[in-house]
């Protein structure tokens, strides 16, 4: 996806989120639908995830090609701004069907910093996917540390 298209995909993002919010109400549907496209967003990473991980972990043949457009997946879903997703009230405490920790919201979150962090990471792994399966394997590690990060503080354990 070109950097032009994500830029207009962001702000139009980026612009819902604003009226939905200018009057200081969110809807349960402009909620709903913010966790609907939030849970989606992190399927297409355990999706792309899934398919590097398992080339890495030699469970499928190493195809360069297929890592490389995979990891540019990674890339332009980090890239995407997140910002009607992430509607106050649509924590796991406030709302059914969410595993998102009111913590995220919490004026002390580090969410900011553990994105900023993911995309470092998933960059690098943009730059080494399609490389061979030793660079591959080794750009793993810091995109599942950062996942992890992210899902530790601030995501509901099952069960």
């Amino acid at each position: 996806m070109r950097k032009s298209t994500l830029a207009i995909v962001s702000a139009i993002v980026g612009s819902v989120a604003v009226l939905a919010s200018a009057d200081g109400h969110i809807s349960d549907k402009q909620i709903a639908a913010g966790i609907k496209a939030r849970q989606s967003q992190m399927q297409l990473y355990a999706f792309n995830l899934g398919l590097l991980g398992a080339m890495a972990k030699q469970e499928t043949p190493y195809d360069a090609a297929a890592a490389s457009s995979a990891a540019d997946n990674l890339a332009a879903l980090a890239s995407l701004s997140q910002t009607g997703y992430w509607l106050p009230g649509s924590d796991s405490d406030s709302v059914e069907g969410t595993r998102a920790l009111p913590a995220i919201w919490a004026s002390d979150s580090k969410v900011g910093e553990l994105s900023k962090d993911f995309m470092e990471a998933v960059l690098a792994m943009q730059s080494a996917a399609g490389t061979d399966l030793g660079a591959l394997q080794a750009a793993m590690g810091p995109v599942g540390k950062n996942c992890g990060a992210c899902h530790e503080s601030y995501r509901k354990p099952k069960g």
